[in-house]
């Protein structure tokens, strides 16, 4: 930053996330959560940093990628789309203006290469009829591919032919939904997916992404939408001010004895179907962060050893937990291969 000011936006964040599960990243606005997802593609500013590891397995026999040292070239024909698939925070600014949603679709789908989409392109030695006829299955072919990949995202097929300009906040996501399920990368980093949808949207769209998972792919979901993640999450990691304050079980965390962070559970609390209490006071500024704990301004369990930063400890950071079983520190490993293990300094 200007004047040679660091701002450590995540840091000690540490998670795996195995092929088949969905882990649910929640939080307030601000806290490092797309940051976090950023610097997995490789979409960090220029003048950002990194260390730590993230390694990105395959189960299709390709090789393993760090993805927090890979080369822009590496990340742009290898990962993002073909074995990271992303679904925007943005996606007005994400979309192609001047183009319609099927022809973003369709250049989608050609470009990751998706089976059986274009590949009827008719032999170039062969008679004129024949080549025109390959090449109009084939157009058929790319049509129908960017139509089902529609379809999985819950966008109408009569809003295909639309420019982004013309859909609404909720259609565009679900525009930028459908682009990102069409390569089925094996791990997907959904973004706020839910933003602008009404309930029913919300739970079509979240639903597709657990199908998504369901079929043996990851899923890490960033989303403020504590009701979509206890719909389909497996686990949840909770951050506050660039940190990773807890990470649970979803079963837990939602049910019985509930979150064991007081801030994790101040946002549970917060719920209209719960206490309804909202908690006190702001988050810090993460340029201003305090030595000790970043909550205990906000935190009623303060005491003097909030004044020294806890580090994680049985899946929670904290000096004061609430009571219950600890939780694993991350989801059980798998030696299947074709996650992510995540671990920031």
């Amino acid at each position: 930053m200007r004047g040679g000011h660091h701002v450590h936006a995540v840091s000690g964040a540490s998670f795996d996330l195995a092929p088949g599960s969905c882990l649910a990243l929640v939080g307030e606005s601000g806290c490092g959560k797309s940051v976090l997802a950023s610097a997995l593609l490789g979409l960090l500013p220029g003048n950002a940093e990194t260390s730590g590891a993230a390694h990105l397995t395959a189960a299709d026999g390709a090789p393993a990628v760090e993805l927090l040292t890979a080369g822009e070239r590496q990340l742009a024909r290898t990962v993002r789309g073909r074995r990271i698939g992303l679904v925007p925070q943005s996606p007005a600014a994400h979309l192609t203006p001047v183009r319609t949603i099927r022809a973003q679709l369709e250049e989608t789908v050609r470009e990751l290469g998706v089976a059986g989409a274009g590949a009827a392109g008719g032999g170039a030695g062969g008679a004129p009829a024949g080549r025109r006829a390959g090449r109009r299955a084939a157009r058929e072919a790319l049509r129908a591919a960017a139509e089902l990949a529609a379809a999985r995202a819950a966008f109408p097929l009569d809003h295909l032919d639309r420019h982004p300009h013309q859909l609404s906040g909720g259609l565009a996501q679900r525009a930028a939904s459908a682009l990102a399920l069409v390569g089925d990368a094996r791990l997907l980093l959904a973004d706020e997916p839910t933003t602008g949808l009404d309930r029913d949207l919300i739970d079509h769209t979240v639903d597709a992404l657990r199908a998504h998972a369901d079929e043996g792919r990851a899923l890490l979901m960033i989303t403020h939408d504590l009701a979509a993640a206890e719909r389909i999450a497996d686990h949840v990691a909770v951050m506050y001010a660039g940190r990773i304050v807890e990470h649970a079980d979803a079963a837990t965390f939602f049910g019985a004895p509930g979150p064991r962070h007081p801030y994790a559970r101040g946002l549970l609390d917060a719920l209209p179907g719960r206490a309804f209490a909202p908690i006190p006071g702001l988050p810090p500024e993460l340029g201003a962060l305090p030595d000790g704990c970043a909550f205990a301004a906000r935190c009623t369990r303060v005491d003097a050893r909030c004044a020294v930063r806890p580090e994680p400890s049985g899946g929670v950071a904290c000096h004061h937990p609430h009571p219950g079983p600890a939780p694993a520190d991350a989801p059980e490993k798998s030696e299947e291969k074709g996650g992510l293990r995540a671990r920031t300094a």
